[in-house]
Formats: structure tokens, sequence, C-alpha cells
């Protein structure tokens, strides 16, 4: 094996424990700090696949924003943070459907791949080709997103207020 695959290899492990850890985490603050974990395993594949713009983009946009807006929504919000908020204690359907859904992916990425095909090169293109394809094609759902995110921080502050009329 090659540098690169064990580093891959300890990367992926890194991702899959983080992961597991966010699902089954009982603290919701602990869940989104392993999902800080987890998304940064996958900017480092993304690095180790020599996509530094991608991997930049990731550690910005998904543990520098997204998980931080998570973690303001909670705080604002005063949701309940703790033990008490699991009051759901159906774990044993839980398991058999994330079970059948697991079941369900392994079936379809093994017949959807041709495994002992030749390996291709990678398709040679730039950051430049990146961002004009970006912000010439993708402008109007980065626009919703941004929007969209907007308009989850003012519902945060809306519900965090406190009512003071009597």
């Amino acid at each position: 094996m090659t540098g690169a695959e064990v580093a891959f290899v300890i990367i992926g492990l890194v991702a899959v424990i983080g992961a597991f850890r966010v699902v089954t985490s009982r603290n919701v603050v602990r869940a989104a700090l392993y999902l800080v974990v987890t998304l940064s395993a996958v900017a480092g594949v993304y690095l180790l696949l020599a996509a530094e713009f991608v991997a930049w983009v990731q550690i910005l946009i998904y543990v520098g924003a997204i998980v931080i807006l998570f973690l303001f929504g909670l705080m604002l919000t005063k949701a309940p943070i703790g033990r008490e908020a699991l009051d759901n204690q159906q774990r044993g359907v839980a398991l058999l459907v994330s079970a059948a859904i697991l079941a369900g992916l392994v079936y379809l990425f093994w017949g959807a791949f041709d495994w002992d095909a030749p390996r291709i090169d990678p398709i040679e293109g730039s950051t430049a080709v990146v961002g004009s394809s970006i912000f010439s094609r993708f402008v109007l759902p980065f626009e919703v997103i941004s929007f969209l995110l907007l308009a989850a921080l003012i519902g945060a502050i809306v519900l965090s207020r406190k009512d003071d009329r009597p």
C-alpha cells in the first residue's frame, strides 16, 4: 500500500467513527462537534484527491458556516440539549430500518460500478473552470440556500425571544 492509501484508510476510519458518534451521541452539542470531525475528515479526503479548492470549500462552508449556524440555532432556541431531549425509545425499529437502508445502498453501489474496469485519468480542470461554472449556471441555487439560511437564523432569533406582552 502506498502512503496515500494508508492516509485514506486512516482518514476514512476517522470519518466513519465520527459519523457513528454523530448519530449515537446523547448530547446534541457533542453530536454537532462530531459532525465537525466527520466533515473535516471528508475535507481531508478531498485533499488526498488533489482537490484543494473543494477541500477548502468543504471546511469554509460546511464546518465553518453550517455547523456554526446549527449551534447558534440550538443556543438561541433554548432547545433541550441533554438526555431529556431523547424521549423516543424505538431503537429496535430504527436499527432495522437503518440496516435495510444500508443493505439497499450496498446493493445499489455494488451493481452501479464496474469494479474490474481499469482506472481512468481524472478530468483536467482548474479552479477558474469550477468557479465560472458555479457563478454562471448555479447562482440561483446558491442564492436560494443563502436566503434559506438567513430565514432559519431569523426564525431562531424570533423563537428565542421572550414574549413581553402581559
